[in-house]
């Protein structure tokens, strides 16, 4: 069996955010977006939480994760029940709370090996 030391950038590690940008890796983003272990989308994505939709979950889903983080901005918000309800009929945990605390509890469940996607607005809730 051959081993080889994983590169530190294979995943997408959230290594800082502010009210205005969220850094993976090391670029800088200043904009909401979707993050996954290996993916990150930037485009068609709502600012705030009043924008987040079906469409929105639909993405996410498209990760297979056991779990979804909701960032909702600089305060918690929720987003509607359907929505929270589509996941739970799929088998999907959604787990919602400001960006500061989805930042900080992707990097835990990523360093657990958990199948975890983000949704990380940083518009108002």
């Amino acid at each position: 069996m051959k081993l080889h030391q994983d590169s530190p950038y294979a995943l997408n590690r959230i290594r800082g955010y502010g009210p205005a940008e969220i850094r993976v890796n090391d670029t800088f983003y200043h904009q909401s977006l979707i993050v996954a272990p290996q993916a990150l989308e930037l485009h068609d994505l709502p600012h705030a939480l009043a924008q987040f939709g079906a469409q929105h979950l639909a993405r996410l889903l498209a990760h297979g994760p056991e779990i979804i983080l909701l960032g909702t901005g600089p305060r918690l918000a929720f987003p509607p029940r359907e929505l929270l309800l589509d996941a739970q009929a799929r088998g999907v945990g959604i787990e919602v709370m400001d960006t500061g605390a989805a930042c900080r509890t992707f990097n835990v469940l990523l360093a657990e090996d958990r199948a975890v996607v983000a949704l990380l607005l940083l518009g108002e809730a």
